[in-house]
């Protein structure tokens, strides 16, 4: 137990009094938990809150140690200025009072679509439902981009508490490792919590894909609400690793269910049949425990199978029933996500997020599923980024592509050339190559060799509508680009 600090959440709860974590926004009075950074310790701020009139500093032991006691401002010291914020933050807010349902989506691939699935699921319910994800925050009357997957603590709980006063009952969040390894989601009860899956992503984050794995479990077995409703991939090997640390989690697949004695094994298991996939959609056959049922989506591709099923899967653990699952036949697609990019020449252009190696061979798969005489593929890898999987994109894309086209993709502070080298090694397989690192150029050279029966996948960027280059940000919206250059803008 911390005294000091308990006695700051009781008088903080009482109101009357801003937390704040950026010494610019301090007024007078206001509580400055100075919070490590990842490039910057916010002690180095605490001259500066103090300057501003901070009322209270939060703060190590150690930052504590060398501040002079005294004046108008009281130091409170505490050994997690993470969960201090955190604490401080849900206390200000009210969070635990809130009336909502709040459910996390985590996993490298498929967090979005899910969150927008389970939007339209329980929209269709009756629910008033809100979402903070990468896309966007948004609830009834207001609509934010997002700078974040997911929000700082202050900025989290905030906006929950938006959200109950704007009538919302059910609270959808997209859930980051690096949320989840920051605290940023602390004091959160979440309802229910999703695993899509885990593949390389990250690792100039987190170490390696242990640690990547145990930020992700975090979500599952280390925040509030014990009797929360699980739903888990055991498709995926770090699905069924986390199985065995969740006694109580439905598993989904399109697999037999895993063996008692296997990884992820004696759960109850939601199993998925698909029984017709092509251009028009999917048909599922889905059984548990003895009840069968099918639906229908126009949404294409085995990753979207298993998108679907693990919406299912948690819905039925947060008390939907069968019939309600129904509503996920008028699903449409969420932009960005295998979008289709209407044209007047009748071109198929698809533009899609997928900036993983797991997620590019996803997407491929599903449009050489749909029977494409040829596909093309433009992409890149971020700069400032893990490098590790670069050469790993370009081998997904030499395996199931016919034309890679590599380009930039924010290349952040990097050079183009220097992150496309880094890339070509993985498409020394490829069929055919072409390098054009201003990803305009190589959307119109891409589009240009492209055939009625052909497909053309334009990858990386999905929703996003800027590009990044020395720390500038640039407006570039592929499905603009393609929009202007087919003469349909």
């Amino acid at each position: 137990m911390n005294g000091p600090f308990d006695a700051l959440c009781e008088q903080v709860e009482q109101g009357g009094v801003e937390v704040r974590a950026d010494s610019r926004q301090v007024q007078p009075g206001d509580i400055f938990v100075a919070v490590p950074g990842a490039s910057e310790d916010g002690a180095r701020f605490i001259p500066a809150a103090l300057e501003a009139g901070a009322g209270v500093i939060v703060c190590t032991p150690q930052a504590a140690a060398s501040l002079e006691a005294g004046g108008a401002c009281r130091i409170v010291a505490h050994a997690d200025p993470r969960e201090a914020l955190w604490r401080l933050a849900a206390a200000r807010w009210h969070t635990a009072a809130h009336p909502m349902t709040i459910i996390g989506v985590t996993g490298t691939n498929g967090k979005t679509t899910s969150a927008y699935l389970l939007e339209h699921l329980f929209t269709a319910a009756g629910h008033t439902v809100g979402v903070l994800g990468t896309v966007n925050y948004r609830w009834p009357g207001h609509v934010e981009n997002a700078p974040l997957t997911t929000p700082d603590p202050l900025s989290l709980h905030a906006m929950l508490a938006r959200m109950a006063e704007a009538g919302v009952d059910v609270a959808i969040m997209e859930v980051s490792s690096h949320a989840l390894d920051q605290q940023r989601v602390g004091g959160i009860p979440f309802a229910g919590a999703l695993f899509t899956n885990l593949t390389q992503d990250h690792l100039d984050f987190h170490p390696d894909m242990d640690a990547y794995f145990a930020a992700k479990a975090r979500l599952f077995t280390e925040l509030p609400r014990q009797d929360k409703a699980l739903a888990v991939n055991a498709d995926d090997a770090w699905g069924r690793r986390l199985l065995d640390l969740c006694p109580a989690a439905l598993s989904y697949g399109l697999q037999v269910a895993p063996a008692a004695g296997e990884a992820g094994g004696r759960h109850r298991h939601l199993r998925g049949e698909i029984r017709h996939a092509g251009t028009d959609g999917l048909q599922l056959r889905m059984t548990l425990e003895g009840r069968a049922w099918e639906l229908r989506s126009p949404l294409v591709g085995q990753f979207n199978a298993l998108n679907l099923l693990g919406v299912q899967a948690l819905a039925l653990g947060l008390g939907l029933d069968v019939e309600a699952l129904r509503a996920l036949e008028d699903f449409r697609g969420v932009s960005g996500r295998l979008e289709r990019v209407e044209n007047p020449r009748g071109l198929n252009v698809f533009v899609d997020y997928a900036h993983t190696p797991d997620a590019l061979v996803n997407v491929l798969q599903a449009l050489r599923g749909a029977g494409f005489k040829r596909i093309v593929a433009v992409f890149g890898c971020g700069g400032n980024r893990d490098r590790g999987k670069r050469p790993l994109m370009g081998e997904a894309v030499a395996r199931h592509a016919d034309v890679a086209v590599l380009t930039s993709d924010n290349p952040r502070f990097e050079e183009p050339e220097a992150i496309l080298r880094d890339v070509l090694p993985g498409l020394k397989t490829a069929r055919e190559v072409l390098v054009e690192a201003d990803r305009r150029t190589a959307t119109r050279k891409a589009l240009e060799m492209l055939g009625p029966e052909d497909a053309l996948l334009i990858a990386g960027k999905g929703h996003e509508d800027y590009q990044i280059i020395q720390g500038v940000k640039h407006h570039y919206s592929d499905q603009e680009v393609v929009r202007e250059i087919l003469g349909c803008a």
